[in-house]
């Protein structure tokens, strides 16, 4: 099968979705209109809530949930063949994902910017907003973690990336610094800081060459200088190096996508793996694992938080839900199909790519599939004339790029969920932007480092996919009882809700059936998964008994 060809297909679908479906929403669902308050114009601090131009906050958006995970989990998937992965891609991110997003969006915007967390308080109770806010830190404690891990190693396997990592950072905060305390205009410091990183990227290995010393920095020694720069990044004013970051990190990423497309229609490669793939050796069935190892590419709980925890405070209007929620979400699966396609078509022959994907054990592995990804990547780009050399160190930036502006949102994320706690419970000294930031990261950091070697988080990453699509669950289940109460239709998010429940609900059981018949290896995975899904049986059970409430309701007040 021709790639470029499947690239096509999914690429109409999107289209078709987005000048449609989210029309649809927009107008007769949500009922978004222009003039509509938003909490950046009536809560404008300066540091989380700051009135942000529409190109601006959707380069953040897609920026920050772009993460290296819309790459991992598709480059996993494809063990079962690329057929399931793109179905499963092209349904879920256009019908669910996208959904989840635009929705989350939305409803945080109409709740002051407020967290799903403290919505979730608000519509059912203050114990469930204590469940929830749980399960969300739970959650990014682990991507703190995992996503240091995966941008440490990668800086120490492609020591060419540090250089245009670092040019981005300063670039972005002259940016901000130009364009909110000297009123110049977004246009030409754009341009020079575009400009200024894809010049970077070619002196990548010549500067790590004059500074050898760079490259003498352990996976555990980027753990450290990655995390203490999440700390700053999560306390700093968005406007001084969230928001410039992002934007330029989605001028990007957006570069490399478009490279990628353009290489693959040149190149016109074969997909050489199999269609369907039903027993690969050791892996765990089809179904239900493939909607939880294909997580941020379809769907992603991840995404409402970031919706919810940053992109809600800046939101200038409320119509720009629509091209930020729904439309950054469809550009992330078409990240996830690149992944697809990069994992599946980036190899020359069956058996080049039979040595990847041997068994599970082949296959599953965070580092080895991100190498992939660079890999088939550079394949595609190298058709254009650009050395490979060149190509694969352009796309370890782009990974890197992707990790990195997740780490900088989840862990303002997780300072503002610490906050939220605190100010529940009255620890006032919790309620402190750097004490929360500081035990956020600092318990991502102790995380990291228990095995010494910079990738304790990966001891808890199995039970990324499905805490994640777990979260997903509830925020649409949240969504739905506030539709429901305000007398809109529910069925849009309520069918995504009870499809990414059963299914999430299905893989965890399977996980934990292994994980305590494996106990003594696996204790801390047994334990963590069990109190993850008890509290998420909680929130579903309560919320879905809300739910039909309601609908009894409504038929009682319609029959009297």
């Amino acid at each position: 099968m021709n790639a470029a060809v499947l690239a096509g297909i999914v690429f109409v679908a999107f289209a078709i979705g987005y000048r449609f479906y989210s029309s649809f929403l927009s107008r007769r669902v949500f009922a978004l209109s222009p003039d509509e308050p938003v909490p950046s114009q009536e809560f404008e601090d300066g540091v989380d809530y700051v009135p942000t131009r529409l190109g601006v906050l959707w380069g953040h958006h897609f920026a920050s949930i772009a993460g290296a995970a819309p790459i991992v989990g598709p480059a996993i998937a494809v063990i079962w063949g690329w057929l399931p992965a793109l179905i499963w891609i092209g349904v879920g991110t256009v019908f669910m994902g996208a959904v989840h997003d635009f929705s989350a969006l939305v409803i945080s915007a109409r709740h002051r910017g407020q967290s799903m967390g403290q919505i979730a308080g608000e519509i059912m109770s203050p114990r469930i907003r204590t469940l929830f806010l749980i399960i969300i830190s739970l959650l990014i404690w682990v991507v703190l973690a995992v996503f240091a891990f995966i941008i440490a190693t990668l800086f120490v396997s492609n020591p060419g990336a540090i250089f245009p990592i670092n040019v981005q950072i300063i670039v972005a905060m002259a940016i901000g610094w130009l364009i909110y305390h000297r009123g110049f205009s977004l246009g030409l410091p754009s341009l020079v800081g575009y400009v200024a990183l894809m010049t970077a990227i070619f002196f990548g290995d010549s500067f790590a060459a004059a500074f050898p010393i760079i490259t003498e920095i352990t996976v555990v020694g980027w753990v450290w200088i990655l995390l203490i720069y999440s700390f700053i990044a999560s306390v700093l004013p968005v406007w001084l190096l969230l928001q410039p970051r992002d934007y330029l990190n989605s001028h990007q990423l957006a570069t490399g996508l478009i490279l990628l497309v353009a290489g693959l229609l040149v190149l016109q490669p074969e997909v050489v793996a199999p269609a369907v793939n039903l027993n690969p050796e050791g892996a765990p069935p089809l179904l239900p694992f493939l909607f939880v190892t294909i997580a941020c590419g379809a769907i992603s709980g991840f995404h409402g938080l970031v919706s919810s925890g940053t992109t809600s405070k800046q939101m200038a209007r409320m119509t720009d839900a629509r091209p930020i929620g729904y439309g950054a979400m469809l550009a992330e699966g078409w990240l996830g199909l690149m992944a697809v396609l990069a994992t599946t078509a980036g190899f020359a022959t069956r058996e080049q790519w039979s040595l990847h994907y041997a068994s599970w054990g082949a296959a599953n592995g965070l580092s080895a599939k991100l190498e992939a990804f660079v890999a088939g990547g550079g394949r595609f780009i190298e058709s254009l004339g650009i050395p490979l050399p060149a190509a694969e160190t352009f796309m370890a930036v782009i990974v890197i790029a992707f990790a990195a502006t997740s780490l900088d949102t989840g862990a303002r994320i997780q300072r503002l969920v610490i906050t939220e706690l605190a100010d529940a419970y009255r620890i006032r000294a919790l309620g402190n932007r750097f004490a929360a930031s500081a035990l956020g990261i600092g318990a991502a950091l102790l995380l990291a480092v228990t095995q010494g070697d910079g990738q304790g988080g990966l001891a808890l990453w199995p039970l990324f996919g499905t805490t994640n699509q777990l979260v997903a669950s509830v925020t649409l289940l949240i969504v739905s009882l506030w539709l429901q109460k305000n007398g809109r239709p529910i069925v849009y998010t309520v069918i995504p809700m009870i499809a990414v429940s059963a299914a999430t609900l299905w893989a965890m059981g399977g996980n934990l059936m292994d994980y305590y018949a494996r106990f003594d290896e696996l204790a801390l995975l047994a334990i963590s998964g069990t109190l993850i899904l008890a509290l998420d049986i909680w929130i579903l059970l309560e919320g879905l008994n809300m739910l039909w409430a309601g609908r009894v309701d409504r038929l009682s007040t319609r029959t009297d």
